[in-house]
């Protein structure tokens, strides 16, 4: 199984022409609702990717709560370890341009509630893998890490969305994943030279030996693994929307490794499902099932 620990939001969109700049209002055109969070979008990756999937993480007690849910339900994830809070259901305010492009202000909300004492409560063994965003209060993600590797869990940390965190939380990670942006600042804390992400994610694993695993846009990803390096393409597309594109490739990426597939291969699935992610607009509504991944990648 596959256990997030994590955020659950709704989104709030909106589409404009141009993202704005500091002090400056742009003029958009229309404003949709839709599921969204870090722990949860990753949750509904894994799940549509053919996982069994179970979502720790907290919600408000407000208007904003079955919406944030509705997909997870749908797609059956076991949510019984989802904690309603006197707080607000976490808010992810986005706005999107014409050319997919995105900026995004989150308000936790509930999600500041989270602790590890929710892990504790929904159990974890040798057999699982625990899934983590930083989208929630730090203490509580270092927690659960190193609760889940006690037990003898895989950890597949997404170092998203970056912001300084305790170094040591990185001893207990089985592989990590970064974009660019989480990589550069990851090796500025590391006190590490900027380097090429082939050389960047070959250090990182030797150094924090780990699996890295670096996605680069529409150049695809590369990770490392015991010193190889494997590198993905990215599919050729024209995005529609990039909001959610990182969380797919996350998720998937954590289910193709918990099913036993081979770290390239895992990589090729999860590429293939975050390209497919960016032709629909919003994060949850836009991730593919397994059926459509496997018959884009057939094709």
């Amino acid at each position: 199984m596959i256990v997030v620990y994590g955020s659950i939001n709704i989104d709030l969109i909106g589409h404009a022409p141009t993202l704005m700049r500091p002090g400056e209002t742009v003029l958009g055109s229309t404003l949709e609702f839709a599921p969204g969070g870090k722990g949860a979008n990753q949750a509904l990756a894994a799940a549509r990717a053919g996982a069994e999937v179970k979502m720790v993480g907290c919600v408000g007690d407000d208007e904003f709560t079955g919406r944030a849910l509705e997909l997870l339900r749908e797609a059956e994830i076991d949510l019984s370890s989802v904690r309603r809070m006197d707080r607000h259901t976490g808010v992810a305010m986005i706005v999107v341009d014409d050319t997919g492009e995105n900026m995004i202000t989150v308000l936790p909300g509930a999600n500041g509630r989270l602790s590890a004492a929710a892990l504790d409560q929904a159990g974890i063994s040798a057999e699982d893998t625990l899934l983590l965003q930083l989208e929630t209060p730090l203490e509580g993600v270092a927690a659960a890490a190193a609760a889940a590797r006690a037990a003898g869990a895989k950890v597949v940390l997404n170092l998203a969305p970056y912001r300084d965190f305790p170094a040591a939380m990185l001893e207990d990670v089985s592989v990590l994943v970064v974009n660019e942006g989480e990589m550069a600042g990851l090796l500025e804390k590391l006190s590490a030279p900027a380097m090429t992400p082939e050389k960047a994610v070959a250090w990182l694993a030797g150094e924090l030996d780990l699996i890295v695993v670096a996605t680069l846009g529409g150049k695809g990803a590369i990770a490392c693994e015991a010193g190889e390096i494997v590198k993905v393409p990215a599919l050729k597309i024209k995005p529609v929307d990039t909001v959610g594109a990182g969380d797919t490739f996350v998720g998937y990426l954590a289910a193709g490794l918990a099913e036993g597939k081979a770290l390239k291969s895992a990589l090729e699935l999860a590429a293939t499902a975050a390209g497919l992610a960016c032709l629909k607009p919003g994060a949850q509504p836009a991730i593919p099932t397994r059926d459509v991944v496997d018959e884009k990648r057939a094709g």
